[in-house]
């Protein structure tokens, strides 16, 4: 985070109104509406948490998110939030949200817009940037008040980057009928007291399991995620991406048990190691002054080290080894049903031990395989953003730009 003092924070600031005016966009619906949302095609492909996106959605809160689908919960998840809040540009002439493309960078400003809720706080002027290499800017203008006291009551105050996958589910009692669900794998929360006036904030991407392209380079990764590769897919993964659907469909986490690789390590080249230009390099590497910090974002999450597999079965053979002829009856009847009680006895122990070691895992490892796992397949008794109508968060309408075709809102439990 770069302060009112440091030199640093000028350079961060894009000043739009050099800028030629022919390729700075103002979107009108986003000038003079309230709760509004643009979707803006890109010259170029952006790298965030891996996944490299050509649309992103605009919208009038302060924050550009970045999901294929387009639903009612923007606010959600998936977004990239210098500053999100309850603004209203419609509420005063000088407001405006306009963005700049010059095919190595993006940069939505939001210039002078207002709360529609406490319009007296005064005009809030900031943008985010957009890098070709993945590099994220976060730059603030004009923020008249501290963040800490805006209002979240009609509207959620946000600073940082969220991303999330999604999963569609079957309903079994109808049928050709689907529900999506989305479950956030990550997010980066920055501190809202230190957004403050002429202050910036730049996160530089690390790099994450999909970059690779081989099995070995996958499996010998040393980027502190647990990246398996999937032969199926071809795709090296930690299985928390925007993925996840398709990593589950082909049995990928069965596959990624098995680290070994049928390529041995001298057939490998150096291509095949190389990163994809989302990753950022010692030739790119940005200003990090010895006096101040910067935040950096990790694109994933880790998967846990914990195996999934059920190494906990126990195998009880009862073997006649030559009992003597002489046993009554009645003595063989007894001692089976004692050792019958015996073993009952032990299961229900061990079943009940394994059942509270598993919850406590759970409860403190919410994205793990097995949390996801369960939560996957019992979605109702799981706590899960589900999109519903009338759910009580805030609604934004989406505008299409001329000569597109609008996909479908995700409005309802089905689609």
């Amino acid at each position: 985070m770069y302060g009112p003092a440091d030199p640093v924070t000028r350079e961060l600031w894009v000043n739009m109104d050099q800028m030629e005016k022919d390729k700075v966009k103002i979107h009108g619906i986003l000038s003079n509406t309230h709760r509004q949302a643009a979707r803006v095609n890109l010259s170029f492909d952006f790298p965030f948490y891996g996944h490299f996106l050509r649309e992103m959605t605009v919208a009038t809160g302060g924050f550009i998110y970045t999901g294929e689908v387009v639903h009612r919960m923007l606010t959600a998840t998936q977004y990239i939030a210098p500053l999100m809040a309850n603004f209203d540009p419609s509420v005063s002439r000088n407001s405006t949200v306009r963005y700049f493309d010059n095919g190595t960078s993006l940069v939505v400003q939001w210039d002078n817009v207002r709360l529609q809720d406490n319009y007296d706080l005064g005009s809030f002027t900031f943008q985010a940037t957009l890098h070709i290499d993945g590099r994220i800017v976060f730059a603030y203008k004009e923020i008249p008040v501290s963040v800490t006291e805006i209002n979240s009551a009609n509207h959620p105050v946000k600073v940082g980057l969220s991303d999330a996958f999604v999963v569609v589910h079957k309903i079994q009692q109808i049928p050709n009928v689907r529900r999506r669900t989305i479950y956030e794998y990550h997010r980066v929360e920055l501190q809202m007291s230190k957004v403050t006036n002429m202050s910036a904030v730049e996160m530089i991407p690390l790099a994450t399991c999909l970059q690779y392209r081989s099995c070995f380079a996958c499996v010998n990764a040393q980027i502190g995620f647990n990246c398996t590769w999937c032969d199926k897919l071809q795709r090296c993964s930690s299985g928390f991406d925007r993925h996840r659907q398709d990593w589950v469909d082909n049995s990928c986490p069965d596959e990624s048990k098995d680290k070994t690789c049928d390529s041995k390590p001298g057939e490998v080249t150096q291509a095949a190691l190389s990163t994809t230009t989302g990753v950022a390099t010692s030739a790119t590497k940005p200003r990090i002054p010895s006096t101040t910090s910067t935040t950096v974002i990790t694109f994933g999450l880790p998967t846990s080290s914990l195996t999934t597999e059920d190494d906990t079965k126990i195998a009880l053979h009862l073997r006649d080894n030559g009992a003597s002829t002489a046993d009554s009856t009645a003595e063989k009847e007894g001692d089976s049903v004692h050792t019958g009680l015996i073993v009952g006895i032990l299961l229900v122990i061990i079943i009940a031990v394994a059942a509270v070691l598993v919850t406590f895992y759970m409860y403190h490892h919410p994205t793990s395989a097995a949390s996801l796992f369960f939560l996957e397949r019992r979605p109702s008794r799981w706590p899960a953003m589900k999109f519903r109508r009338g759910s009580g968060h805030p609604a934004y309408a989406e505008v299409e730009p001329v000569g597109q075709e609008k996909e479908g809102f995700i409005v309802s439990e089905q689609c």
